[in-house]
């Protein structure tokens, strides 16, 4: 599983022009599921996420995490994320985990969030959506679990 995770002062997630979610300052992750990812390694994803230490402390070094912070948490699926792009100049996807179980795996790491953190927003899977957001710093980290 994978997460290109970007703190944010802002995101929202729009889809067909409605305003579907939203957080303030926090961090976005986009997420690319492995045909080989579980339960489990959303566990681990999750932990990592919200542990990792992104935001700038009384010192100005990055040494803050997101629960450090009480920032909102928007968790947004990108199957492109588990493209294969070694070879060639049009990506493969057959490392990506199939629709319709990796739906199931991105509802389970959303579920399991919001269990954890009160600040969750999420997109909805394989919805054609519009993502805004204000990147702060820029600051981005790709995360494996």
């Amino acid at each position: 599983m994978i997460a290109l995770v970007q703190r944010v002062n802002y995101a929202k997630v729009l889809i067909e022009d409605q305003l579907y979610s939203g957080i303030d300052k926090g961090m976005l992750a986009l997420i690319g599921i492995e045909k080989k990812d579980t339960n489990t390694t959303a566990d681990k994803l999750l932990n990592k996420i919200l542990a990792y230490r992104v935001f700038v402390d009384i010192e100005g070094k990055m040494n803050l995490s997101l629960t450090d912070v009480g920032g909102g948490l928007m968790l947004v699926s990108q199957f492109t994320l588990a493209a294969t792009t070694d070879k060639g100049l049009r990506p493969g996807f057959s490392s990506a985990m199939p629709p319709q179980d990796a739906k199931v795996l991105f509802e389970y790491l959303v579920s399991s969030a919001k269990e954890k953190y009160a600040i969750v927003g999420s997109g909805q899977f394989a919805a054609n959506m519009r993502i805004a957001l204000e990147n702060d710093g820029p600051a981005t980290f790709s995360l494996r679990a």
